[in-house]
Order: structure tokens, then C-alpha cells, then sequence
């Protein structure tokens, strides 16, 4: 039996543009940083389509992961401008987030929760990150933080995802699971039909039009038709 697809590959996350350096506003210290920064875009098949801005402070070794567009929906809106902040860990190579995880009430209204024990944390980050105490991370205790993930310092693609699965996906109405089963059952479908190049070609002997032969599977039926194979102008006007 072939493996259980990850939920995490439904997350695709590709870099659109890095600038070795520029400047953004850090919140937190109430002043202008500068550092390289990327953007991020992604295409969710559980949310949809989003827009990240990525900041690497180099100085204070911490890397902020920010929301620029979101999904529409009044509950992607509430997301929108919202940051993550990734920071130097005591384990070497290593960044830190503590867990926050996003939930909606009745009227749409966003609020977040911090994880305090492992039955809080969704899943798909138990199974895809490394999740410790705040103080094996940090060597620090502080109240309100328990429990962190971390992150290779390197691997801004795993923050955005994780981003996705602590502030997006607690809050759809679709599960990762149902969309795991309708990609599954999408990919076998696909994989029932094929055309194939036989390699073999004839020529109209009137017209000497060219055609490939194709081998073609539809489910449990084979057939064979013939393909027309357009001449380059450059042939054309030889």
C-alpha cells in the first residue's frame, strides 16, 4: 500500500522575488529595519491564493512572516497585514515561533489561542515540525509561552506553510483530509487516461498530409486514432 500523502502537499509555496536588501517597520520595536526580504506566492488547495512578504533581520537574527494578500472571505480579511515573527533559538541552526492558533466564533469574528499543551496543536504541524517547550527552545520561561515550533533559519518556505496551518486552516470549513481524498481520487482518474505517441507516422499518399499513430486508454477502453502533424512554415516555403 502506497503511503498516506502528506496534508502539507497541498500547500504550494514558490518564491517570486528577493530583494538582497530593503526596509520594512517592525511593530515590536516601533522602528524602520532593514535586511534582505522575499515574496512568497502561494496557492493553498484548502484556502487559496496568497501573497507573503518575508524579512530577514539579520542583525537581531529573527524573520518575520507577513500576510500581504489574502483569499477572499470576511475571515482571510482579518488575516491580511498579520505577521509571524520566527527568532533565534538555543538550538543551533534553528528559529523559534510560539504556537498561536487561529479560530473564528459564529459571527466570523478571528481570534487566536495559545497552544498550551500537544492536544491543541493541529496535526499537520505535530506531523510536520519539530514542537518543544518554550524553555528547551529559549532556555527562558515566560508566562503565556509553552509551546513553540521551530524552524530551520534557512527555510522561509516551511514558515510560510506554517503560517497557513496555525492562522488559516483552523478556521475552514473544509478539511484537509477531503481534499486529500478528492486530489487522490482526481490523480487516479488522470492516470486511467492516456494518449501516447506510438512513434509510427504515415503519410496521405494524395496529399502527403502526415499523421502519428496514438495509443489511447479511456478507464478500461483502448483505442487508436491517428494525429495530424503540422508542417513549420520554414517546411512549408523550403
Amino acid at each position: 500500500m502506497a503511503p498516506a500523502m502528506s496534508a502539507v502537499t497541498l500547500i504550494k509555496v514558490v518564491r517570486v522575488e528577493k530583494r538582497a536588501e530593503d526596509a520594512w517597520f517592525d511593530l515590536s520595536l516601533r522602528q524602520l529595519r532593514k535586511g534582505e526580504v522575499s515574496f512568497y506566492r502561494v496557492k493553498d488547495a484548502l484556502t487559496g491564493e496568497w501573497l507573503f512578504k518575508v524579512c530577514r533581520d539579520s542583525e537581531l537574527k529573527k524573520v518575520m512572516v507577513k500576510a500581504v494578500k489574502c483569499p477572499a472571505g470576511t475571515r482571510f480579511a482579518q488575516l491580511e497585514g498579520n505577521s509571524m515573527v520566527f527568532q533565534e533559538s538555543m538550538i543551533e541552526g534553528m528559529l523559534y515561533d510560539v504556537i498561536s492558533i487561529a479560530h473564528a466564533d459564529e459571527h466570523d469574528h478571528v481570534n487566536r489561542t495559545v497552544a498550551s499543551t500537544l492536544e491543541e496543536v493541529p496535526q499537520e504541524i505535530k506531523a510536520n515540525y519539530l514542537v518543544k517547550t518554550y524553555l528547551e527552545a529559549t532556555g527562558k520561561q515566560a508566562p503565556g509561552k509553552n509551546l513553540v515550533t521551530l524552524c530551520a533559519s534557512g527555510d522561509e518556505k516551511a514558515m510560510v506553510t506554517l503560517f497557513l496551518l496555525e492562522r488559516a486552516w483552523p478556521m475552514t470549513e473544509r478539511t484537509s483530509e477531503t481534499v486529500l481524498t478528492q486530489s487522490s481520487s482526481e490523480t487516479a482518474e488522470t492516470m486511467k487516461n492516456k494518449c501516447l505517441d506510438t512513434g509510427q507516422s504515415f503519410t496521405c499518399p494524395i496529399c502527403n498530409a502526415t499523421y502519428h499513430l496514438m495509443h489511447v486508454e479511456k478507464g478500461t477502453a483502448l483505442r487508436h486514432t491517428l494525429r495530424h502533424v503540422r508542417k513549420s512554415k520554414s517546411t512549408l516555403t523550403a
